[in-house]
């Protein structure tokens, strides 16, 4: 089972995940940032990868630091879930269309992150939610987890439907990647030898 957990905890966050990539989508996130917590949730049941999130952080300054180390906690969780990677499908791309909002994704889980961001909101916020936290998940999901991310807002004009639809587009991209290829069991997806 490919699986993984991870904690860390600074002086603004306590953060421990677990994923299983291999699981059913299966989710139990307590972040105390109710919209993050409904896209994580997202991203789990759409990336079909079990992911039990608990989160404390410095939520009386902003949603911030959470936001980010969250990102960072999970991307660290797949990276290490993924092993070798030998065997896997290594790209992944989706595009998700979610009522007026349509967004794209392609990834590559290449060890080189790398996060193209071209997804703008209305509005600054979605409820009590900074909208520009979305992106700061994403490239702290990106770095620490190795990941090249191209995310394109093709259209929308609601922002909860457009950080919904990116969340999403996301997952089933990463679901893509992660898949074993039958193909290609227990070789490396890479002409150089090491990813």
């Amino acid at each position: 089972m490919r699986s993984a957990d991870i904690t860390r905890t600074t002086a603004e966050t306590e953060i421990s995940v677990s994923v299983n990539l291999d699981g059913t989508g299966l989710y139990d996130v307590k972040t105390g940032v109710g919209f993050f917590d409904h896209m994580m949730d997202q991203l789990a049941r759409h990336a079909l990868i079990d992911i039990t999130l608990r989160a404390k952080g410095d939520l009386h300054v902003d949603d911030h630091h959470t936001v980010e180390d969250c990102g960072i906690a999970l991307g660290q969780a797949i990276a290490r879930a993924l092993g070798d990677k030998k065997g896997i499908r290594r790209y992944g791309h989706f595009v998700l269309a979610m009522d007026d909002a349509q967004v794209s994704c392609a990834l590559d889980l290449s060890a080189r992150p790398f996060l193209i961001w071209d997804v703008a909101f209305p509005t600054a916020k979605i409820g009590t939610f900074d909208t520009e936290l979305v992106r700061e998940f994403f490239q702290a999901l990106a770095t620490h987890g190795g990941i090249t991310l191209h995310v394109t807002r093709l259209h929308g004009i609601n922002s909860h439907h457009i950080a919904e639809a990116a969340f999403k587009s996301v997952a089933r991209a990463l679901r893509m990647a992660v898949e074993p290829d039958p193909r290609m069991a227990g070789v490396l997806p890479s002409t150089k030898g090491a990813l």
